[in-house]
């Protein structure tokens, strides 16, 4: 058999490359007037981030029946489970506890990242297992590949990042940014401010811009996320792609609305996953 990967629903990795890799997902959870929304199975209304809701993690019965469904079609091979930052979301730390009760053949990274930046870290893994590495190496790859990403966030509005309380050091500017548009980044798996411009053009280029830094003369995997804004997000893709000619062309999705209901309408997110040197 072959060792089995898991991620959560924040991963936001296409069906198509579910399908191909095998990989399986846990769903995150959305709390809106007392109605538990599962984030991919359940209809979660268009504009979540409009209404007051809150988020919550996979819970321990999820993760306990997705890690024992797959360590049973892994033939006894093991499971690795790649889930969202712990800094942004209980769902890691419960994922610990419950493979630690479970099965020592469970092994759990931490992405540092979301969305995509946690769907590449569950690919390398994926890749991994389907050469036949056992569930070391698969577990080594996903951890390398934690290493090697990067993820950047435009948002529009300071609204959600308040309300959310997900943003380091966010205390010391958000009360007195509102004529200012962050670009936020992900650092050690904390969201955290990047740069501070006036204009919503302006944060977007710096954003193109660090992701070309990132990557520099190398190549990489891209994702561009978006919430409600899929002209922003096709741009961004279109001017990474002239900018990276190296790199395939980025993979555009939607941000899903567990990651939406704390950055806002309009954001825009890119995930970056370095080429293994």
């Amino acid at each position: 058999m072959t060792v089995v990967v898991v991620t959560d629903s924040s991963a936001r990795l296409p069906a198509d490359l579910l399908d191909k890799w095998g990989i399986r997902v846990v769903p995150l959870h959305i709390l809106l007037d007392g109605t538990d929304l599962r984030d991919g199975v359940d209809d979660i209304p268009g504009d979540i981030h409009k209404l007051a809701a809150t988020t919550a993690a996979a819970t321990p019965a999820e993760l306990a029946d997705a890690y024992q469904q797959a360590l049973a079609d892994s033939g006894a091979d093991g499971v690795v489970a790649v889930h969202i930052s712990s800094a942004l979301s209980g769902t890691c730390r419960a994922a610990e506890r419950t493979a630690a009760d479970l099965d020592p053949n469970v092994r759990v990274i931490d992405s540092k990242s979301a969305a995509m930046g946690t769907g590449f870290v569950a690919l390398a893994a994926a890749r991994a297992a389907a050469t036949g590495g056992d569930l070391n190496t698969v577990a080594d790859a996903a951890r390398e590949a934690v290493a090697r990403g990067h993820a950047f966030i435009v948002v529009h509005r300071l609204d959600n990042l308040r309300r959310s309380g997900r943003i380091g050091g966010a205390k010391a500017w958000l009360g007195t940014a509102l004529a200012l548009k962050p670009l936020l980044r992900i650092d050690d798996g904390k969201l955290v401010l990047a740069q501070r411009v006036r204009t919503i053009s302006h944060a977007t280029e710096a954003m193109i811009d660090r992701v070309c830094q990132v990557v520099g003369d190398g190549t990489a995997a891209l994702a561009v996320h978006h919430v409600n804004n899929p002209d922003g997000a096709t741009e961004v893709a279109t001017a990474l792609g002239k900018r990276l000619p190296a790199c395939e062309p980025a993979i555009v999705t939607e941000l899903g609305p567990v990651l939406a209901l704390h950055v806002g309408a309009g954001a825009v997110a890119v995930s970056v996953a370095l080429a293994e040197a």
